[in-house]
């Protein structure tokens, strides 16, 4: 870490009296005095409400979660800040002047890609979420537990954030991945590969369905099975792969199980390996499992280190790079991703180290996770190979889903730097979201059963 990012940290840590995880130190169990925090001096979630030293990140003051006047369920998003003008523009030409504010993996995509550049806009801290989620994540400060093995969840209130106040990685990162989003979304989306020699890519078009139970507030304990998320997904197109089926259960205390459906092979099979650093399937070798969608699955395989807060730009209110009247091709260039398209803002975050336990084996032996300390989202992730060098880059695209009250992301992208290609997925341009499908029981839970997925599969 940085110094002056390590003194911040440090005072941080201090500043808001709570029993965090800082680098090198150990703490207790959090205390009911500590929750009393939540509210107060912390946001409902665990955020420091304050700003910081140099205002240019502001007080959380609640959030501003009120749609653009005009603007309904279905349309394209309007972006409240389309009138704001960058800061600053980093690229190769400044990157040193503003490295610590950077991760090692943003700073090599600056230094490596040709024309490769972040604009940084003033900072909204803009996220809320609705009074329940409040309600459920001060009872889980002091009752949510890790299972025995130190990665599984034993006990959470569902629709809270587990952990608002984290004393080691493995909790924030349970943070990340049941962050609220509702109880499920339906979602047309597209995956683009970019190609070598700029060749025009050719969209893999999906349509997913996904439920979410711990983001269901009509739940009050953990869902049955021990059950995560679960996950449906069927190729749009191209023609040569149109039917294609992928589903999915995700496990709080175990590893995902999956089952696939081809076609021409007419049958649906169990997947063993659809897990940890498997490559999916069609993906071209760009994206293992764990990495969808930032990071996903057993975390059995990692020791994860909380090592402290730090100010860092991030892909933040990406309204525009999310606008669903784009068409892919004004968006996905060769290299990157159209460049001004994507708003970075100064935002706290959260840094997790993960790192290969003796005895285990992973493609990525470390990695290093940015976690927005207003919404628990992982923003930025930097997978390392077994020399110790950056080996792939990833960054998401949250945005604000007032229908459901949330800040979210759906889309995310990893850049390969050793084969010199990236993948973008879950775009949602020329495509479409259900935020509250869930809620509303536009999802049948049977589409999530294998037998009825040799019935959809056989069609």
């Amino acid at each position: 870490m940085h110094k002056s990012t390590y003194r911040w940290a440090r005072r941080a840590c201090v500043a808001a009296a709570v029993s965090m995880f800082c680098a090198g130190s150990t703490w207790a169990a959090v205390t009911e005095a500590d929750a009393a925090k939540l509210g107060a001096e912390l946001t409902p979630v665990g955020a420091e409400k304050a700003g910081n030293a140099d205002g240019s990140i502001p007080e959380w003051t609640g959030g501003e979660m009120t749609a653009p006047a005009g603007w309904a369920v279905g349309q394209p998003r309007p972006d409240p800040y389309a009138a704001e003008q960058p800061l600053l523009t980093i690229d190769a030409s400044n990157v040193e002047q503003h490295k610590q504010f950077l991760s090692a993996g943003q700073i090599a995509l600056l230094q490596g890609i040709d024309g490769y550049s972040m604009q940084v806009f003033p900072t909204h801290r803009n996220c809320a979420f609705p009074e329940v989620v409040y309600e459920r994540t001060k009872q889980n400060a002091t009752t949510a537990k890790l299972g025995a093995a130190g990665w599984g969840l034993e006990t959470a209130t569902p629709s809270g954030v587990p952990f608002p106040i984290p004393q080691n990685g493995a909790e924030a990162i349970w943070n990340h991945k049941l962050r609220w989003s509702g109880a499920g979304r339906t979602e047309t989306y597209a995956t683009i590969f970019s190609e070598p020699g700029g060749r025009k890519p050719v969209p893999l078009v999906q349509k997913q369905w996904t439920l979410t139970p711990f983001g269901d507030e009509r739940e009050t304990t953990l869902a049955e099975g021990g059950i995560e998320y679960k996950l449906l997904n069927e190729v749009v197109s191209p023609a040569a792969r149109v039917g294609e089926l992928i589903l999915l259960h995700y496990f709080l205390n175990k590893s995902n199980d999956a089952w696939l459906y081809f076609p021409g092979q007419r049958r649906v099979r169990r997947s063993p390996t659809f897990a940890y650093d498997n490559p999916v399937p069609g993906y071209e070798n760009l994206l293992m499992v764990d990495q969808y969608p930032m990071y996903s699955g057993a975390m059995d395989r990692y020791d994860f280190k909380l090592i402290g807060k730090q100010e860092m730009y991030v892909t933040y209110n990406t309204f525009r790079f999310n606008d669903t009247s784009l068409k892919f091709a004004d968006i996905m260039k060769p290299l990157a991703p159209q460049r001004d398209l994507i708003r970075y803002e100064k935002h706290r975050v959260w840094k997790v180290e993960a790192t290969i336990k003796s005895g285990m084996r992973h493609l990525f032996p470390k990695r290093e996770f940015y976690l927005d300390e207003d919404t628990w989202a992982m923003l930025q992730s930097d997978l390392y190979d077994a020399q110790g060098k950056i080996w792939r880059v990833m960054e998401s695209y949250p945005y604000t889903a007032w229908e459901l009250g949330a800040c979210v992301y759906q889309g995310y992208t990893s850049y390969d730097l050793n084969v010199g290609r990236y993948m973008a997925d879950n775009m949602p341009q020329e495509g479409k979201v259900d935020w509250l499908a869930g809620k509303n029981g536009d999802i049948d839970p049977k589409k999530f059963d294998a037998n009825q997925l040799r019935r959809v599969g056989s069609r």
